[in-house]
């Protein structure tokens, strides 16, 4: 008789031989014939019953469709020499389908029987269903360099950007991709030493001029010392993930969980669903479904994945490209909740009454596909009417819920007054080879709104769950202004021709008053940015401190665990709390919580500056190409040195040196944070509407100079400006030292 294996050696073989997993596979492996079949067959199916396996029929046609980032294994080359890969991880219910590799030039090459991680786009091909671009090879993580080609009779170096690399770098002539001497390049390290010891480089990406724009974001990178390359155990065990089954999870597949994201989002990590609550003791109330992606199954406490994770702290995002905390096998793939596809996820179920009060809500750890992956214009275009392909079967079922649902938690936001903060988005959109094509203001629906809303409302359960349960976790913490940030932002209303109440204890329905009476005038965004300007920076930290701008006691962060260390703590300390498993928050992780805290508010702090000096890079690239163009801002500064001004077009920030106002001395008062003439009294204060100039744009810095011409509607006076009897030419002291001095105060003010 035939000795039947036990689910384990199953389970251990199917991981071994991903490609051999069919049951005629194993029953070959094991020497299994004849009525032994059976019990293997009944084998096979209770491990698909708890989730271990997902059964693949071969005479249906399958109905899902491949993650957008998958693990292929690589065929030999075919007749024509086109490759062809097979996916490793298929789920559906018909043949594989068929991956054609559309390879560049620069890409290493694949042999038969290779593994990738590539990223795919479904094609109506005659002979295939997907073409696939090669992001790695599994298990190559080759190290990056950042760095200047300086080429050479017998090739080139490269000499790294990165302060911490003291090195150069060789570059035989057949590996320079036809880099120029002086550009900037992205190279792998590769081969042995060469000359003189240094280490060999192949250059992979030419980055053109140091200063272009296409530059600036790497060039941040490197500045701040963001980590932009995984470590090879990181990626190894990414590569080694497998798909979450059903086992000690909610079946919540058959809910219609949908993702709403921006058109270009580089992850999906959350969905929602809402219903009208059949509870007749809950009229006109709701119970709304919020699923997060389930990161903590495979990135556990301990791990290589997780001291990544805990030392990136969070993703950075860039106009051109992302430093995501986790690597793309999960952020892109097995914790992005992609379409059609079954994921795990931790999720919440609240029901709110009519006027979108919480009357309770239950956490769980579950298994849900999403039905959709809608982004934020076509459901709002949906909503007024113009449903697409996309969401005209969803208007009943789920579009028009979550909107009933966010029409009564507006209501409970009006009662609760938030920060009523409307700060327009600009977007810069680059073009081809990395230059700013333009800046527009970003479009806001309500769509955005109610996911916002949404999200809140989890992350609020989340935190009153673990403060309820006695678990440690980290709070989002937002404490109120200041005293003098207050005094400061009084001063700008007041010279735009506001009041903000004084004398009393602030609340964010007093700051509301002020953002009302500025709304629909031209100090809207003047009072907006001011506004936010005077709050003090957001944190973390596991005592709760409330969160002034939500006006809610209790705030922690439970949405996004792809992209933010916090969310992750928070869904271990869900995880400890419920008894899910034994990925929950060790005691290690609780011992050194406050650590965590300070680090990942550092992380934050770190990337959000990363991102706002790179836009500010470009930025000056972009109107670089306009200098001596006239343009409209506001005085959204004022220093001894200058005034800050915000251009209406781009809200790019830039300085009109005081050295450059006209033919009198202006004193500084820091007080009323006015400059006043000593000649003529003229005064320049917050808030008022100039024309300016652009005299100078350094992309490398992101340094943005103007000339004021005139301050609501007055023209400025010309001439030269005279200092103790002598005139001073209004080229005075432009040297590369007064520019870097200048550079410097800029920096400061803007941090």
């Amino acid at each position: 008789m035939n000795k039947i294996p036990t689910k384990d050696e199953i389970l251990q073989w199917i991981s071994d031989h991903p490609t051999e997993s069919a049951k005629r596979d194993i029953a070959k492996a094991f020497g299994i014939k004849g009525a032994a079949r059976i019990d293997l067959k009944r084998i096979l199916k209770e491990l698909e019953a708890e989730g271990h396996l997902q059964k693949r029929h071969k005479t249906y046609r399958d109905p899902d469709k491949l993650p957008p980032v998958s693990v292929l294994s690589v065929f030999a080359p075919d007749a024509q020499g086109d490759l062809f890969a097979r996916p490793l991880e298929w789920t559906g219910e018909g043949p594989e389908p068929r991956i054609l590799m559309v390879l560049r030039e620069s890409d290493a090459a694949l042999g038969e029987g290779e593994r990738i991680l590539a990223k795919l786009q479904e094609v109506k091909g005659e002979d295939h269903q997907y073409e696939a671009r090669l992001i790695r090879k599994i298990g190559s993580n080759p190290r990056k360099i950042i760095g200047v080609y300086r080429k050479d009779a017998e090739g080139g170096r490269v000499v790294p950007i990165d302060k911490g690399n003291e090195k150069d770098f060789l570059v035989r002539s057949g590996n320079d991709y036809g880099a120029q001497d002086g550009e900037l390049v992205e190279a792998e390290q590769a081969g042995p030493k060469g000359r003189m010891g240094l280490p060999m480089a192949r250059i992979i990406t030419r980055l053109g001029d140091p200063s272009a724009p296409k530059a600036v974001s790497l060039i941040a990178i490197h500045q701040h010392g963001i980590p932009d390359d995984f470590p090879d155990d990181v990626i190894a065990e990414a590569d080694a993930a497998k798909p979450a089954g059903l086992k000690g999870r909610e079946d919540l597949r058959d809910l219609p969980l949908v993702t709403i994201d921006p058109a270009d989002a580089r992850d999906r990590d959350d969905a929602i669903w809402a219903e009208f609550d059949p509870d007749s003791a809950n009229i006109g109330g709701f119970i709304l479904w919020v699923a997060i992606a389930d990161v903590a199954h495979y990135v556990t406490p301990g791990s290589a994945l997780d001291r990544e994770a805990w030392n990136r702290g969070n993703s950075t995002y860039f106009p051109d490209r992302v430093v995501p905390m986790l690597p793309d096998r999960l952020s892109g793939d097995l914790c992005s909740l992609h379409e059609g596809v079954p994921r795990a996820c931790l999720a919440v179920r609240m029901v709110i009454d009519s006027d979108g009060k919480k009357k309770s809500h239950r956490f769980m750890r579950g298994l849900m596909k999403s039905v959709a992956a809608l982004n934020y214009a076509e459901v709002q275009a949906a909503r007024d009417g113009q449903p697409n392909e996309a969401c005209a079967p969803l208007m009943e079922t789920v579009i028009g819920p979550i909107y009933e649902a966010y029409e009564a938690l507006k209501r409970a936001r009006h009662d609760r007054q938030p920060l009523d903060l409307d700060l327009p988005e600009r977007k810069i959109v680059l073009s081809e080879d990395g230059r700013v094509a333009s800046v527009a203001l970003a479009e806001r629906f309500d769509a955005h709104r109610l996911i916002e809303e949404f999200m809140v409302l989890a992350n609020v359960s989340a935190a009153e769950e673990l403060f309820h349960r006695n678990r440690p976790l980290l709070y989002r913490v937002h404490e109120e202004p200041s005293g003098e940030k207050l005094d400061a932002l009084r001063e700008v209303a007041q010279a735009s021709g506001f009041t903000l109440a004084k004398g009393q204890v602030i609340h964010t329905s007093h700051l509301n008053r002020l953002l009302a009476q500025a709304e629909g005038t031209e100090q809207d965004e003047l009072i907006n940015i001011s506004t936010l300007r005077s709050m003090t920076q957001a944190y973390y930290h596991p005592e709760n401190y409330g969160h002034f701008g939500l006006a809610l006691r209790s705030y922690a962060h439970f949405t996004s665990p792809i992209r933010r260390y916090a969310d992750l703590i928070v869904h271990r300390g869900l995880i400890s709390a419920h008894g899910w498993g034994k990925d929950g928050l060790s005691a290690e992780e609780i011992e050194r919580l406050e650590a965590t805290a300070k680090h990942i508010s550092e992380t934050e702090r770190r990337s959000m500056t990363a991102e706002r000096d790179t836009n500010d890079r470009y930025l000056a690239s972009y109107l670089s190409e306009r200098i001596g163009n006239e343009m409209t801002g506001h005085i959204s500064g004022i220093q001894k040195f200058g005034a800050f001004i915000k251009l209406d077009e781009t809200g790019a920030d830039g300085l009109v040196p005081v050295r450059t106002m006209g033919a009198e001395f202006f004193h500084y008062d820091p007080d009323e944070q006015t400059l006043m003439g000593a000649d003529t009294g003229m005064k320049i204060s917050i808030g008022q509407k100039v024309v300016v100039r652009i005299a100078e744009a350094v992309p490398v810095t992101g340094g943005l100079e103007l000339e004021l011409l005139s301050i609501d509607g007055a023209l400025m006076p010309r001439g030269p400006r005279r200092a103790k009897g002598r005139v001073v030419s209004r080229k005075y002291n432009k040297g590369k030292a007064h520019k870097e001095k200048i550079r410097k105060k800029v920096q400061r003010r803007r941090s």
